[in-house]
């Protein structure tokens, strides 16, 4: 239904030579365009598309972004909120190249599996061999989901190298 409607449209941005307009995963939809006009032209697509099976557009979720200053938008007299960024599968998008963002995202979010460990990493019980394996299995894969699209620049690969140097000296409780 939807994605018919939407493979039909020549609307959307062209990666590999292919004509690409949303990105789908469960209930979100991420619609893209080259303009401001093709992105209203898919998204009354798609908002005309659900209601013919009786579901209904959302426009206090649905947000804008744009890599240029755009209009103000309005869907059945409400006002769509325009954005910077949005997640999108535990992912940080900008509208710029930058993922310094998401870089730092991405390490806080390691600390806080790191730090919630801490029980364990205090425990007499446990191995040293079995506690790297946690750091390995329950902490690395938090900060590096989702690494293959960054963009890494010097401060970025200091910043990772100085994380997994923290890892290790509150692993072994070095100062």
């Amino acid at each position: 239904m939807q994605n018919a409607s939407l493979d039909e449209a020549q609307a959307g941005i062209k990666i590999s030579g292919k004509i690409i307009n949303n990105l789908r995963y469960a209930d979100d939809t991420t619609l893209m365009a080259e303009s401001e006009e093709e992105l209203k032209s898919l998204l009354m697509k798609v908002k005309e598309e659900s209601e013919k099976v009786d579901l209904k557009l959302n426009i206090q979720k649905t947000k804008i972004m744009a890599s240029s200053p755009i209009t103000s938008w309005q869907i059945e007299g409400e006002t769509v909120e325009t954005v910077t960024g949005f997640i999108f599968l535990g992912s940080k998008i900008t509208a710029h190249d930058d993922c310094s963002h998401e870089i730092k995202r991405c390490l806080l979010l390691g600390r806080k599996a790191m730090t919630n460990l801490d029980s364990i990493f205090k425990s007499r019980d446990i191995t040293l061999p079995t506690k790297v394996c946690l750091v390995k299995a329950m902490v690395f894969p938090v900060v590096m989901y989702g690494c293959e699209s960054w963009t890494v620049k010097k401060a970025e690969h200091r910043r990772t190298d100085a994380f997994e140097l923290w890892c290790w000296r509150r692993l072994l409780r070095v100062p």
